[in-house]
């Protein structure tokens, strides 16, 4: 597969491209890289058509090897992304305007493309990419990452704090604790589990599980083993959202008695 990461100069798509390369074990073409080989510096219009070819023939030569490719460059018109000829195209849309303001005048946004990216972030970018492409299997054998809690609702923050999780690993074990009627926690098991697939499924399908444990109070190991405990510090905005806050909410409103 022939995948196009475009976009305006500094909008991420180089350092996008570099997670996603591993994420699917793909040749990466970077454009600067290639013209630096031919020592093409030309930016007019019609060396963009060139450039356009020349990463084009580039793939194709990997793609004919059985390997995929990931093509990292800024592609700014329809003509060159028709020479290019992708089959999967991803628009990198993080900023209005690049440092060259030719470029900047001669970007046209695409019409068409299979994933748009709008914010910086290519951990988690690069996942939800990959995914579109190869739909991740899960693995019980892989490195997997635990998050443990009561999630008395998930809410906005754990979804903050999954986030940063998944980056460790790539897959999640979301243990849910027993705790529905001990102290001021409502819901039962399927509820939070239905509440959590609910917020994860559209961008991290396949990539955690959500299972019942007891109600774990103490985590102890004997010896260093290979766990790394962590904990993740989340901005002050984030770690003020509060399930009591959500349930004191919800009752008010009589969702919840």
């Amino acid at each position: 597969m022939k995948i196009l990461v475009m976009g305006l100069p500094g909008s991420g798509k180089t350092t996008l491209a570099s997670k996603l390369v591993s994420r699917i074990d793909a040749k990466w073409l970077n454009a600067d890289e290639v013209r630096k080989k031919v020592n093409d510096w030309d930016f007019s219009e019609e060396a963009r058509k060139r450039q356009a070819k020349r990463m084009a023939d580039l793939a194709e030569k990997y793609k004919k090897e059985g390997h995929n490719v990931v093509a990292d460059f800024i592609c700014p018109t329809p003509e060159a992304r028709k020479l290019f000829n992708a089959d999967f195209i991803v628009w990198v849309d993080t900023i209005k305007k690049g440092r060259f303001e030719d470029t900047n005048k001669m970007f046209v946004k695409p019409d068409k493309y299979d994933f748009h990216v709008t914010t910086q972030n290519a951990e988690l970018w690069s996942l939800q990419i990959a995914d579109k492409i190869f739909p991740y299997k899960w693995d019980n054998k892989k490195p997997t990452a635990q998050m443990l809690g009561r999630w008395q609702p998930f809410h906005d923050g754990h979804y903050v704090l999954f986030e940063e999780i998944i980056k460790k690993t790539g897959q999640v074990c979301i243990q849910v604790r027993d705790v529905q009627g001990v102290d001021d926690n409502p819901f039962d098991f399927e509820f939070v589990k239905s509440k959590i697939k609910e917020r994860l499924e559209p961008k991290y399908k396949n990539r955690f599980q959500v299972v019942l444990v007891p109600n774990i109070t103490n985590i102890c190991y004997g010896r260093g083993v290979g766990y790394k405990i962590e904990e993740i510090v989340l901005s002050e905005e984030v770690q003020k959202i509060s399930a009591t806050k959500i349930r004191a909410g919800m009752r008010k409103k009589g969702e919840l008695k």
